[in-house]
């Protein structure tokens, strides 16, 4: 925390902030009472904190002192490591723009499925196969919402009754890393009230890891399909995932799947 903020507080000039200052000054960059009045906190607190001393400091502090030293957003999120909070989460789905390389990653891995969500299951972005063989459409817009709530995705799903206590345990893992989170309280409430389902596994506080697995789906048209699951962190781009489904060696799955793209392009 001290070498952080010294280091962050020396790169910064009077001019950078606004500041106003007459004379010679002996200290490069910033001085702590500059950066607490620009932060609107005490300059003995301040202090306090940039010595790396026994304090708490709040996630609104913290905000005013990244604003003050004009952290980025992985600065700010360091900041809030090192003073021991959880770093602050982006929000959720809405007005989100896919980077065309992304877009590119996941038709590339057609005719196979493949899907990008985020830390709320939110869904981003589902290429062509992955809507035809799990049964998604416009309205699908968050992973466990659809799970518990798409009729068709449900009876697709060949093991969806024994699955189903698992997929809610992998969320509450999810959730317990960003406690008092409103968009995972959000996406709770809004399935608790159409789901008793889900209400009632919810209720039973299970938390699971959720690691490389299968998924199994009785297509209409296609059959039984059997996919090996594999899920990838998108390292700039914090929260989000790449879920890639690969068809399981030993199985009809590729040759089946290569069958419904030739009856269904596009």
């Amino acid at each position: 925390m001290r070498d952080f903020l010294r280091n962050r507080r020396s790169r910064l000039t009077p001019d950078d902030v606004g500041l106003i200052t007459a004379g010679r000054r002996r200290t490069p960059g910033l001085r702590r009472e500059e950066v607490a009045t620009l932060a609107g906190v005490g300059v003995s607190w301040y202090t306090w904190l940039e010595q790396g001393r026994d304090i708490n400091a709040s996630a609104e502090v913290l905000d005013a002192i990244g604003g003050a030293l004009r952290l980025t957003e992985p600065e700010r999120a360091h900041l809030y490591v090192l003073a021991g909070l959880n770093p602050p989460l982006e929000g959720g789905a809405k007005g989100v723009e896919v980077p065309q390389q992304l877009r590119d990653l996941l038709d590339s891995w057609l005719p196979r499925p493949a899907i990008l969500r985020d830390r709320y299951w939110n869904l981003l972005m589902v290429n062509d196969t992955a809507q035809a063989v799990f049964g998604l459409g416009d309205d699908d817009h968050n992973c466990l919402i659809s799970f518990f709530t798409n009729a068709r995705y449900r009876s697709m799903h060949t093991h969806w009754a024994s699955a189903a206590p698992d997929v809610v345990a992998a969320f509450r893992a999810d959730v317990a890393r960003a406690p008092g989170d409103p968009e995972f309280g959000r996406v709770i409430d809004d399935l608790s009230a159409v789901s008793p389902e889900f209400a009632e596994l919810w209720a039973r506080h299970e938390v699971g890891l959720p690691a490389q697995s299968v998924k199994a789906v009785r297509h209409p048209e296609a059959g039984e399909l059997l996919f090996d699951m594999t899920t990838l962190a998108v390292v700039d781009r914090p929260g989000w995932y790449l879920e890639f489904y690969n068809p399981q060696p030993g199985s009809e799955t590729g040759h089946r799947l290569g069958l419904l793209v030739v009856r269904n392009p596009g």
